[in-house]
């Protein structure tokens, strides 16, 4: 058996491939049409008396006086069969449609020619170049991954933004989401992680950016501020704006994590894959569960949400006998600020952490605005320590957490009997904390730092305290690191 069983045969025998990303024009498509449209409904169109057809087939949908249109089905019930359109179905009546099916699902070519290219949410060029070209045909619904071939996520993916390599690492093959809140910054943070991000592993690094429900100017910024990567051949976008139709929402990410997976797996790079914003994606798949007539779960979205986005988180990891590997960073806003909600929630399940970003953090002015003690990445052990990124950074790591902890104790019971009153130790604490949020934490929207400089930056926070409060560092460490006379402050 192949680790990747969707390299041996991506697309059934028999059927028409195509070496062009997005649709297949009608005349390229065989079998014969049907015309028998029972219903209209929203993005959906309901088929009657279709014989032989599949689940997620894909289809074209001529419509007498316009351009064909597309479609894939999701549901074969007796005589009936349902299929979303892809570009929605107004403009269209019952009479004049004509449906033909290929016989397999959606596919697209997989390989490097996606590299450098800024495409729509279907895959078609925005960039005024030809549509992309090469690979095999791969089905955009991918294939499930056997655990038996999985390899455990191993090796930082350095992003030089201090928040997450110091305290929150990301690992490559690891999926770690960020929850915000609208109005924060964290589109900024996704794309300075993706035009930043880099592994020591020495294999090429590729970035693949999928953009979901995007304003027209914030997918101006995207791509603005990924222009540098993307002319040099190491990124792929994917934007889908809020105007477009909310099936292709459901498509741009399957689109990006079968390109991230062909770069990965069968051209041996690693690759980082970012999706913002996912709370739009969610509500995408609410409405057309809507227009399905489907009964509703927690807050009106299907009861099957926690499976459809394990299907996306899922795609990402290393595979035994291949070099590459995918590493998925979601960002999705939290309504309210509900992190009960059930788009973090059920995220929450899937994912190995979360980096939390926090409006009273924003509001002190602190960019990226990361609330430390509630961002966590569960496999930060296996991406950091000695070999990795460097011999103290774990144990650092856990005794800035420690003391934020206990800097926000001592900032919470100043404010109820003032600062006169606290020992010189608290004073101590909450001067760390402002030394860590302004000068470790915070840093500019376009600067990269090496590791080494946001380790000097820690450790020249934790120089604030007394050498007796660091008791989660080796004298070894305190030794060799600790800045200050003696190896370390004193009070």
């Amino acid at each position: 058996m192949a680790a990747h069983d969707s390299r041996a045969n991506p697309v059934p025998a028999g059927s028409t491939d195509t070496n062009a990303a997005g649709p297949v024009p009608a005349s390229a498509i065989p079998g014969v049409g049907h015309s028998g449209v029972r219903e209209l409904r929203g993005p959906l169109l309901v088929l009657g008396d279709a014989e032989g057809v599949g689940w997620d087939e894909f289809a074209t949908v001529a419509v007498s006086g316009q351009p064909d249109r597309h479609g894939l089905v999701l549901e074969v019930d007796g005589d009936e069969t349902t299929l979303q359109v892809l570009e929605g179905t107004e403009g269209m009546s019952l009479g004049g449609i004509e449906i033909r099916f290929s016989g397999r699902p959606l596919a697209v070519p997989a390989g490097p020619g996606w590299l450098g290219r800024v495409c729509n949410g279907r895959g078609e060029p925005l960039d005024g170049g030809p549509p992309v070209t090469g690979g095999t045909p791969m089905p955009v619904g991918g294939w499930p991954l056997n655990p038996v071939y999985r390899e455990p996520p191993q090796d930082p993916v350095l992003t030089g933004i201090s928040a997450i390599d110091a305290l929150t690492t990301l690992v490559r093959g690891q999926k770690l989401p960020i929850f915000s809140v609208p109005g924060l910054p964290h589109l900024t943070l996704a794309t300075q992680i993706a035009a930043q991000a880099t592994t020591s592993s020495g294999r090429a690094f590729r970035v693949v950016f999928a953009a979901m429900g995007m304003t027209h100017a914030d997918i101006a910024f995207i791509r603005d501020r990924l222009e540098e990567r993307s002319a040099a051949g190491e990124l792929v976008l994917l934007l889908n704006a809020a105007d477009d139709p909310v099936i292709e929402r459901i498509l741009t990410p399957r689109i990006a994590l079968t390109v991230a997976e062909s770069l990965a797996y069968d051209h041996g790079s690693d690759v980082l894959v970012v999706m913002s914003d996912m709370t739009s994606y969610a509500e995408a798949v609410r409405e057309v569960s809507a227009a399905r007539r489907e009964i509703p779960a927690r807050r009106g979205y299907p009861g099957y949400l926690y499976s459809d986005l394990a299907t996306l988180y899922e795609r990402c990891g290393r595979v035994q006998g291949r070099e590459g590997s995918v590493t998925i960073v979601p960002v999705l806003t939290m309504p309210a600020g509900d992190i009960t909600h059930p788009v973090p929630d059920l995220t929450g399940y899937i994912t190995e952490g979360q980096v939390v970003l926090d409006p009273d953090v924003d509001a002190r002015g602190i960019y990226p605005p990361v609330d430390e003690l509630s961002s966590l990445s569960r496999l930060m052990r296996s991406g950091a320590g000695k070999g990795r990124t460097r011999e103290d950074h774990l144990d650092v790591a856990a005794q800035i957490l420690s003391a934020m902890a206990r800097a926000r104790s001592a900032a919470e019971l100043a404010e109820l009997v003032g600062t006169a009153a606290l020992s010189e130790t608290d004073n101590a604490y909450i001067e760390f904390r402002n030394v860590v949020e302004h000068d470790l934490l915070n840093q500019g929207r376009d600067e990269l730092r090496t590791f080494d400089e946001t380790m000097a930056r820690a450790w020249q926070a934790l120089s604030l305290l007394p050498r007796r409060e660091l008791n989660m560092l080796s004298a070894e460490f305190l030794d060799k690191y600790l800045p200050g006379p003696e190896g370390g402050a004193s009070l």
